[in-house]
């Protein structure tokens, strides 16, 4: 038996559907797996912000002066921090906090219990909290329903 070498040349339609389903398939499930959903959005800020508030504790620590965190209508502010060594604003513009009065950053070890809430503006249900009991550093955690006393 001899094959011909006509028969044995390139792909058969069925052959490049399938190739084509498979790319398609694979495509949709790396850009479902890519896309951003609010929820990380709202981690990866409130993640920031921990990371900030322990920055501008330590540098109202280190310079003696206090520090105190506030939310603003564009983002927030660190009054008593040197100018320009935070940043002021959100990464996205989503973003809301909501917290009774300033947040104390110190120069003082011992701060006293801090809580800020995140939400967005478009998932307002969707909720971090970021907290110190005012000797450990600043957590991230969920809402745990029982809220901070704000509405």
């Amino acid at each position: 038996m001899q094959i011909s070498a006509a028969g044995s040349k390139g792909f058969t339609l069925l052959e490049l559907l399938v190739v084509v389903a498979i790319m398609a398939i694979a495509s949709a499930g790396v850009g479902f797996a890519l896309r951003d959903s609010s929820q990380t959005r709202l981690e990866r800020e409130a993640q920031r912000l921990a990371a900030l508030l322990e920055s501008a504790r330590a540098q109202s620590r280190m310079t003696a002066n206090p520090v105190q965190w506030r939310a603003t209508e564009s983002g927030f502010e660190f009054d008593g921090a040197i100018n320009g060594s935070l940043p002021s604003s959100w990464l996205g513009p989503d973003v809301q906090a909501t917290v009774l009065g300033a947040v104390v950053l110190g120069p003082e070890p011992i701060i006293g219990p801090q809580r800020i809430r995140l939400s967005t503006i478009s998932h307002p249900a969707t909720r971090l909290i970021i907290a110190t009991d005012g000797v450990r550093p600043f957590t991230v955690r969920g809402d745990d329903g029982m809220g901070m006393g704000l509405r």
